[in-house]
């Protein structure tokens, strides 16, 4: 008997490749990756192509038992379409729900949805985190496209009966993370010195290595069909905490000024850069416990040891 196959979506993605490399080592399950882009994974799993905005290219589904979509069109933060929110639910929405449609109509048994936790919302009163069954309170085009995908699956798989699961990660990093976490290791390997020493917001992040095992959990947890949960390291740090933390990883001292936080709001505001100071300076808390009761489930990496390798991979690739 052959083991069960899973198909990856966005697998030429952080999160996607990430995972079936994962599924590939545990050796439970069978993946295949679905991918729009090139990547590594050719030759180790098949390999379908995939476009969310293409109903012609959706993957056949036959003898998958689950389908894990982490496809997206994700967040950035200097958007340029006209109509943010149209292109949004071009992919997130109508791309995915064309996917779950297939996947119910060729039997597959659980759809596990990587949504986002700008679901709940942008921001949490210190000490006041998000928890997974709060109501939902999306802010910008993507958090609200990936809200209306979320409810158009959950009432899909009511009338199909196929198994839903939904998971909200907040920040995700780790070997090979980009963007604006790829800027601070920069600036940090550099020596650059940074106004940010005096910051007290508190955010919750996830190692790519706990996102991914909070994944392949859910693919045959009983208590996981048709629940939502959030998932993060379980230890949030301020920016001037997690600063100090990665540079130690990359063996450096941080440089960090102690600006006031309402001077940081004040430039950033005179450059119509709101956006950027709430990342830096407000906080994003997530309540894990239902992960951890309802599921059995704790973080296996600890924040340090998920710092180091994520320092580790990036100076492997300055020297290269």
């Amino acid at each position: 008997m052959t083991d069960p196959k899973v198909l990856v979506t966005g697998a030429s993605g952080f999160v996607g490749e990430a995972l079936v490399f994962r599924l590939l080592l545990d050796k439970k399950f069978t993946p295949i990756a679905a991918a729009r882009g090139a990547t590594r994974l050719h030759g180790l799993c098949p390999v379908v192509p995939f476009d969310l905005t293409d109903a012609k290219a959706l993957p056949t589904l036959n003898d998958v038992r689950v389908v894990i979509h982490a496809a997206a069109r994700v967040h950035v933060m200097n958007e340029t379409a006209m109509d943010a929110l149209a292109e949004f639910r071009k992919v997130n929405v109508e791309g995915t729900l064309r996917l779950a449609q297939r996947a119910a109509e060729s039997g597959v048994k659980r759809f596990i949805f990587i949504s986002s936790i700008k679901v709940n919302g942008e921001s949490t009163i210190p000490g006041k985190p998000f928890k997974a069954d709060d109501r939902p309170a999306p802010v910008d085009p993507y958090g609200v496209s990936k809200h209306e995908a979320e409810e158009a699956l959950k009432q899909l798989g009511h009338e199909t009966g196929m198994e839903v699961v939904i998971i909200r990660p907040p920040l995700v990093y780790g070997p090979g993370v980009k963007a604006n976490f790829l800027s601070m290791l920069s600036w940090l390997n550099k020596g650059i010195p940074l106004p940010f020493g005096a910051i007290r917001n508190q955010r919750s992040l996830v190692a790519i290595g706990n996102l991914v095992d909070l994944i392949v959990t859910c693919i045959d947890h009983p208590a996981a069909a048709n629940n939502t949960f959030l998932v993060s390291d379980g230890e949030d740090l301020s920016t001037t905490q997690l600063l100090r933390r990665l540079a130690r990883a990359l063996g450096k001292n941080a440089r960090l000024l102690p600006l006031p936080e309402g001077l940081l709001k004040l430039a950033a505001s005179a450059l119509s850069k709101q956006a950027v100071a709430q990342r830096i300076c407000g906080s994003l808390q997530v309540d894990i416990s239902k992960s951890r009761e309802l599921l059995g489930w704790t973080p296996p990496i600890n924040m340090d040891t998920a710092m180091r390798q994520t320092a580790g991979h990036y100076l492997d690739k300055q020297t290269k």
